[in-house]
């Protein structure tokens, strides 16, 4: 019996934002919970279908799973080693083969800025598991840092962007960690860290630099002797962090110089197309002011500074400001405020309220909206995802407790789903699970960089990316970097 150890850390830690993460901005799973999560498409998944088909024996411990909030207090890091260093001592006592790792890689702490790095370095500092060998897998928007590289046998990250490859990612880590326990070949893990760094909406994979570069890694793949996997990492811009930003990594059975040869091809690729990796914005009031409804599917108005999947608040205002000063009719915004919901409560379905609405999580938004609304519905927030490949089930699973209790409610010709906690928009069964057809509204607003596309493009019959406020701003010069290796582009042009 092949026995192997499985933990989960992931959170991806916007560094400019004044919030602070406890354990309560986790949804934690241990022991025969963390096994029952086979089925639900997460990358925990990945690796259980891989250790069912190999005959494994998985020793579950915990996996820690937040989202994209603010700096972590340093408490829940050690509340996490406290929690899997008995658990990896009592499993090497008892004969343990390897370790399973379950990353997202960009999570800082309030005290330390590599906590992924430091968990391997405590794993390979506990007695016996100095050479078991480790594997895992990681988000394409984390900070590869040479530390996880050299503490790692390997390590696999996403290879899509929009991340519809959790679980297929996890598949390929624990295949490759198949292949080392079967052919006793430990393979080695290279990294470099460009001098690049682009902000998530420049990471999408299906065109650009990203493209070039993920054509190009698995094409080294084939083409290399000895290289079992390519990882291109579009980094996390607003990890202040001195490794943050595009980076590679190459795991081989071969020789080292092949592979710092290709990552010196990877970095070339990156430095060449370094300009393509800041997308061009458009102007919010002018796409507004000129918007003319069609019935080939609603425009998407993305709003990447207040993506909630990097950390931003959710309840920005500026696009729904727009949408007010236009009157435009058959208009969508979603928009985190719990005080609304609550103050919502007493309200009868089909009542009225006069509300503050948004502006309340970002210092320089102009502040709330007051909005005398109709309530249309309310719920408890918690639906089944329709994309079991969207970015979001590859952390959590396919069934969502996190949106919070709920409500919609209407503004002349703007509906606004109102959500307790943030959730970014990856899944358009969070309209859907409210009450309304995404299909049948002309235009929305979308708080997102590129996670959204896979499922909201689809349905759209066009979309425009818009210049606003907020603390996912696209333009990194305006961030107050402190730890970031410099030069880097394009903070150093």
């Amino acid at each position: 019996m092949t026995n192997v150890l499985l933990a989960g850390l992931m959170h991806e830690t916007h560094c400019f934002i004044d919030e602070r993460t406890g354990i309560d901005g986790f949804v934690i799973h241990r022991g025969q919970a963390l096994l029952d999560r086979r089925g639900d498409g997460s990358q925990v998944d990945g690796f259980l279908t891989v250790a069912a088909r190999h005959g494994w024996k998985v020793i579950p411990t915990a996996a820690y799973t937040g989202g994209a909030t603010g700096l972590v207090e340093h408490s829940v890091f050690e509340a996490f080693w406290k929690e899997i260093s008995p658990q990896l001592t009592a499993a090497i006592a008892d004969g343990l083969d390897a370790i399973f790792l379950s990353l997202h890689g960009a999570m800082v702490t309030t005290e330390m800025g590599d906590p992924d790095g430091e968990l391997l370095a405590r794993i390979r500092a506990t007695p016996g598991a100095e050479d078991l060998p480790i594997f895992g897998v990681y988000d394409l928007h984390a900070t590869l840092t040479p530390m996880m590289g050299a503490l790692s046998d390997g390590l696999v990250s996403y290879r899509e962007c929009p991340h519809i490859d959790s679980f297929d990612s996890a598949v390929r880590a624990a295949e490759l960690l198949d292949r080392c326990l079967k052919t006793g070949l430990r393979p080695r893990q290279f990294n470099h860290v460009s001098r690049v760094v682009w902000p998530p909406t420049g990471t999408g994979t299906r065109d650009g630099a990203m493209h070039a570069l993920e054509v190009a890694a698995r094409r080294m793949e084939k083409e290399i002797p000895g290289v079992v996997a390519v990882n291109i990492v579009g980094g996390y811009a607003y990890a202040d962090t001195h490794d943050a930003g595009v980076s590679f990594g190459i795991i081989t059975e071969g020789d080292e110089e092949s592979a710092r040869a290709a990552l010196m091809r990877l970095n070339a690729i990156a430095w060449d197309m370094r300009k393509e990796g800041i997308p061009f914005e458009h102007n919010l009031d002018t796409v507004v002011r000129n918007f003319v409804p069609n019935d080939a599917g609603p425009v998407l108005i993305v709003e990447p500074a207040d993506n909630i999947g990097g950390g931003a608040p959710g309840d920005c205002t500026e696009v729904m400001r727009a949408f007010l000063k236009y009157d435009v009719a058959d208009a969508g915004v979603i928009m985190v405020d719990a005080a609304a919901v609550k103050a919502l409560q007493s309200v009868p379905i089909g009542g009225r309220a006069t509300l503050p609405i948004g502006g309340k999580g970002w210092r320089l938004d102009p502040g709330p909206v007051t909005l005398d609304v109709e309530l249309i519905s309310r719920s408890d927030g918690v639906f089944e995802l329709e994309d079991r490949k969207s970015h979001i089930a590859g952390w959590l699973g396919t069934r969502l407790d996190i949106m919070g209790p709920s409500a919609v409610v209407r503004h002349r010709g703007l509906t606004i789903l109102l959500t307790s906690a943030k959730l970014p928009p990856f899944d358009l069964a969070q309209w859907r699970s409210q009450g309304i057809t995404p299909e049948k509204l002309k235009i929305m607003g979308v708080k997102a960089a590129v996670g959204h596309r896979s499922t909201y493009e689809p349905i759209a019959s066009a979309s425009f990316t818009v210049s606003t406020g907020g603390p996912c701003t696209a333009d990194l010069t305006r961030l107050p970097y402190k730890h970031l290796r410099r030069p880097v582009f394009p903070l150093d042009p």
